[in-house]
């Protein structure tokens, strides 16, 4: 028996006791690299047959939050407005820690060494007109009369005072943000005050005008320095945040020369399902191309026209011809990023590509990556998309791999200051004194068996009871809603001073500025304040209440998307 043993050690001789380290070491390896071959093959498999989930109507994780959050819970995201850059900067900046007091006055105008002295003796002449612009008391008066009449708000500079309207009249702007803001905006107001001069010579202010009524002052003159508190340079340098109210300058970019142009490289997406669909939609894809043209550090080639899809119009069909500058901030934009427009550029390609042989690279397949492309000399790169939803959608293009490469780059898109200044000009009517409650009704309310309270949650009397506790007697209270009757709501009158959106449409008629803007950048054509236009200064004016009532999360139990459907964060 000990015979045969030594037979079968002996044939195998590897099991020798100093071969057994080396045996199990072995064993070990083949092992992991069979678990190794499993693992590539199972990933090869799914990577074949796996396909990405459409993004904008089944957002990732990293951007479930910035297409969905509280502020939106009580509104419909097909067709409402989207966050843009402005909405995602911090409101604590230093910069606002610096407005002015009235204990910094006095300092401040000793710096600019105006005259302080008062005219003793004005010979009973009550109504000799003032001087607006080198009187330092004026200058003092105003800017002391505005601290104390706007307590809701903070200023952070005051332009020199200029001559009103009349000789008693003067015009001042400045600039400012509501004490209880919650958005990183400065805005722009210009005045008319009157002034009345008493025997003994002494001035007062006897009336300050409307918002926007001080023209005069609205373009401050060259060489003149404005009184605001002083911040380090490297802060004054830093903060870029929108001024809602300056004069916008928002006209197209043109390429300088010939030589300037054949320098540039550009990028082009062309065709695609994208165009008519809803505004976050479209946002979401020209990001995309916003985003790869600066990964590329190439020149975007914009369409200005934007087909508005039909959930906004008025006539409900969609409807093309709308220009991008109705809706976003384009000199922010074309100050921030190289964009050109689409018109103008392929003129100047007609006119030189064949001379100095600029070569176009077309590209047809989004699956091929910017990171591919990154390597192309061409001048022009153009992605052309075809006829198939939804491989035509331009956003495709930043899925997969992409999509942790290549960044959108929000901070570049602001909403329209156009229409930021509406928002403005309502909230200043209010004294920037308010709250706001958002109340869906319209379709929902009518809807039983998705949403079978809301009717009911929604009525005059039970907001009465709802609104109690929540927002004080005898405020101004202004509900953004879609409820197209709003004398539904006037019950709540006898408790708050209510005000709706269309309380406010001088602000856009036919014979006002915004107006006269929108003709000009529409060749003349009159543009309709549209639907989307509508809901961003309702939701904007209704996110500048200092209380803010919504209706999925305040007001009912029933979830904003239907029975079954409520989540954490609505």
């Amino acid at each position: 028996m000990m015979g045969r043993s030594s037979l079968l050690l002996s044939r195998g001789g590897n099991f020798n006791p100093e071969n057994l380290g080396q045996n199990a070491l072995a064993l070990i390896g083949n092992l992991c690299f069979s678990l190794f071959v499993i693992g590539v093959l199972i990933f090869t498999v799914i990577a074949a047959t796996y396909e990405p989930e459409d993004p904008l109507f089944h957002p990732s994780t990293k951007i479930t939050t910035f297409l969905t959050s509280d502020l939106n819970a009580t509104l419909n995201p097909d067709n409402t407005v989207l966050k843009t850059g402005e909405d995602f900067m911090a409101a604590n900046q230093t910069a606002f820690a610096t407005f002015i007091n009235l204990t910094d006055l006095d300092a401040g105008n000793a710096e600019e060494g105006f005259d302080q002295s008062v005219e003793s003796d004005c010979k009973g002449r009550t109504d000799e007109p003032v001087d607006c612009r080198g009187d330092g008391e004026i200058y003092q008066l105003l800017m002391k009369v505005a601290l104390e009449k706007f307590p809701d708000l903070h200023f952070f500079r005051f332009g020199k005072p200029v001559q009103g309207n009349g000789g008693l009249s003067c015009h001042m702007a400045w600039r400012f943000r509501p004490k209880d803001g919650k958005t990183a905006s400065l805005y722009k107001d210009y005045r008319s005050f009157q002034l009345e001069r008493s025997e003994n010579c002494t001035l007062s202010v006897v009336k300050i005008g409307d918002y926007h009524s001080g023209g005069n002052a609205r373009k401050r003159k060259k060489n003149q320095k404005p009184f605001e508190k002083a911040q380090p340079k490297e802060e004054k340098e830093s903060v870029n945040i929108p001024v809602v109210g300056e004069v916008v300058n928002d006209s197209l970019p043109v390429v300088e020369s010939e030589e300037s142009f054949i320098r540039g490289k550009y990028l082009i997406y062309s065709g695609g399902g994208d165009r008519c669909k809803s505004m976050n939609h479209y946002l979401w894809s020209f990001m995309c191309a916003l985003g790869e043209a600066q990964y590329l550090n190439r020149t975007l080639i914009m369409d200005m026209s934007i087909c508005l899809s039909s959930i906004y119009t008025s006539s409900g069909q969609n409807e093309e011809g709308k220009d991008f500058r109705y809706y976003f901030d384009f000199e922010h934009l074309k100050d921030s990023a190289s964009v050109l427009d689409q018109k103008q550029f392929w003129v100047d390609w007609s006119k030189w590509h064949k001379k100095d042989r600029l070569a176009l690279h077309l590209v047809d397949d989004f699956r091929i990556t910017p990171m591919k492309l990154a390597g192309v000399s061409d001048t022009l790169i153009m992605r052309k998309f075809g006829l198939v939803e939804p491989d035509n959608y331009w956003y495709r293009v930043c899925e997969g791999e992409t999509e942790s490469v290549v960044q959108r780059p929000w901070h570049l898109i602001w909403k329209s200051r156009r229409l930021m200044d509406i928002v403005s000009a309502m909230s200043s009517r209010l004294n920037w004194d308010y709250d706001s409650v958002h109340i869906v009704r319209g379709e929902r309310a009518r809807n039983k068996e998705l949403w079978p309270n809301l009717d009911a949650d929604t009525s005059p009397e039970t907001l009465i009871s709802s609104l109690a506790d929540k927002i004080e007697s005898g405020r101004n209270l202004y509900i953004a809603t879609d409820e197209p009757d709003t004398s539904f709501f006037d019950p709540l009158k006898d408790k708050y001073s209510t005000h709706f959106l269309d309380e406010y449409k001088d602000l856009w008629d036919a014979d006002t500025e915004w107006h006269s803007d929108m003709e000009k950048l529409s060749n003349g054509a009159p543009v309709e304040f549209d639907g989307y236009m509508r809901v961003s200064v309702d939701t904007e004016v209704f996110l500048r209440g200092k209380k803010q009532i919504e209706t999925f999360n305040d007001l009912t139990k029933d979830c904003k998307d239907g029975v079954n459907t409520c989540t954490a964060s609505s």
